[in-house]
């Protein structure tokens, strides 16, 4: 009874559905064209944590470049699965790709921008100059990389929005990327004094607000700059560094604060824009006159 029933499951899987491409497909090949494909699936699944316990293992704990290696390895095994997939069912991909040149073509100009961000995607997948995790200044914006797609690239801003942004932008544009050799980030606050002021004083106390300011790293250390003779003032800059830029704004507030209480302590006025008017003496006499005469 065993040996009947396993010869009317074989019939049944034998049964042919149709033809694709001349070949015969049953129910057995489409059987094994979705075990190819359930197993690729898990097989990635499972080498993705291998992967990751491997590199936490040799103490790599970079988020960006684990996620990075472990989607370049499930796009490849889903690539050879879908390849092997389609030789199973019959389609020779040779052909396949022969037949279709002239589609092909016409498909890449109407999907030109999606393209490109698909290939630009596998370029920084590849090539890991950006990953999650990565601070970025792109068209004078900073972002902080959640997640690298295959076709765009979700980022947060400092408001909490989340951006989706096409690769092809992230490889084509030029990126200011604040995290990519190390986290080390400079933060110039610049202050005008007015002309009667110490200058030796401004300078000591500029030096004295980077040197006490808890969130900066040691090395370097605080930089006082005179950087111009303007109009109305004379310009100073103070520069700290952090190893955290995404709270840049947060410190650029704290550190101008405390200069403020500092000049306000020593007596040191900020200058602010002012303007000198000279009238000629007939100028000066005509308005004494008129001022007389009313």
């Amino acid at each position: 009874m065993d040996l009947t029933f396993l010869q009317h499951v074989r019939q049944v899987l034998n049964i042919k559905l149709f033809n694709l491409a001349g070949t015969p497909v049953s129910l057995a090949t489409l059987v094994m064209v979705g075990g190819i494909l359930l197993g690729a699936y898990v097989f990635s699944r499972l080498l993705q944590r291998g992967i990751e316990r491997a590199f936490h293992s040799r103490g790599v704990t970079d988020e960006g470049t684990v996620g990075v290696t472990t989607r370049l390895v499930h796009y490849l095994l889903a690539v050879a699965a879908f390849g092997a997939a389609l030789q199973t069912i019959g389609i020779k991909l040779a052909t396949l790709f022969a037949a279709g040149a002239v589609l092909a073509l016409a498909v890449g100009f109407a999907l030109q921008t999606v393209l490109q961000s698909f290939v630009s995607g596998v370029i920084l997948l590849a090539e890991r100059t950006i990953k999650p995790g990565d601070v970025l200044e792109v068209n004078g914006a900073m972002i902080r990389v959640v997640k690298m797609g295959i076709r765009s690239t979700v980022a947060r801003t400092r408001e909490s929005e989340d951006l989706l942004i096409p690769n092809s932008i992230l490889v084509q544009s030029t990126v200011k990327n604040l995290t990519f050799r190390d986290k080390v980030f400079r933060i110039r606050l610049r202050v005008g004094v007015t002309y009667g002021s110490d200058m030796t004083q401004v300078r000591a106390v500029l030096e004295k607000v980077g040197v006490g300011y808890e969130r900066r790293i040691p090395d370097p250390a605080p930089l006082v700059l005179l950087r111009a003779f303007g109009n109305s003032s004379v310009d100073w800059e103070l520069s700290v560094w952090t190893n955290d830029p995404w709270q840049e704004q947060l410190i650029r507030s704290e550190v101008q604060e405390a200069i403020w209480n500092a000049f306000q302590a020593a007596d040191i006025v900020i200058a602010f824009p002012q303007l000198d008017v000279h009238l000629d003496a007939p100028v000066v006499g005509a308005l004494a006159q008129r001022s007389k005469a009313a």
